[in-house]
């Protein structure tokens, strides 16, 4: 089944807007990374944010999933210097907040002007397929993938 339903029900559906991306082959990890950091914040400052990561002038800090991961020079916003640069899922949460923005400005709110209420990350479906190894059986792998949702309203 495929995922229909926001994990938030109560929201005033006039002054929000939402975007949904379902089962995007990208890191559920690395997602709930990037939530951590820009959920609470404005649409603009997390778009800008984001465009340095894939850039690859700033990095995204990893407090959770840290397990043997080298550092970084310098510091992230007074976290540890634990970092990576997810290009792909950089690259799926940029094009979800364009999509939001694109929404608000089509139900008339100020789309400069919003900041994230909700966001939230799930697992998606897996997809299998075959890596030829060797001359006699393939190996059998399971892609993974991710649901991405979130809910903007317009600042005051």
């Amino acid at each position: 089944m495929v995922k229909k339903n926001y994990q938030v029900q109560k929201f005033r559906k006039a002054k929000t807007a939402t975007a949904m991306m379902k089962n995007k082959p990208i890191s559920l990890k690395y997602t709930n990374e990037i939530i951590s950091n820009i959920k609470k914040g404005t649409v603009e400052k997390a778009l800008g944010w984001l465009h340095r990561i894939e850039n690859e002038e700033e990095f995204l800090p990893l407090r959770k999933y840290n397990k043997k991961v080298g550092h970084r020079k310098g510091e992230s916003k007074g976290f540890s210097i634990i970092g990576r640069w997810p290009k792909r899922t950089v690259v799926v949460i940029i094009e979800l907040l364009e999509s939001v923005k694109a929404n608000a400005d089509y139900k008339g709110l100020d789309s400069e002007n919003l900041f994230i209420t909700h966001m939230f990350a799930s697992q998606g479906f897996h997809k299998n397929s075959n890596q030829s190894q060797g001359r006699i059986a393939g190996k059998r792998r399971k892609r993974k993938s991710t649901h991405v949702e979130i809910v903007v309203q317009e600042a005051r």
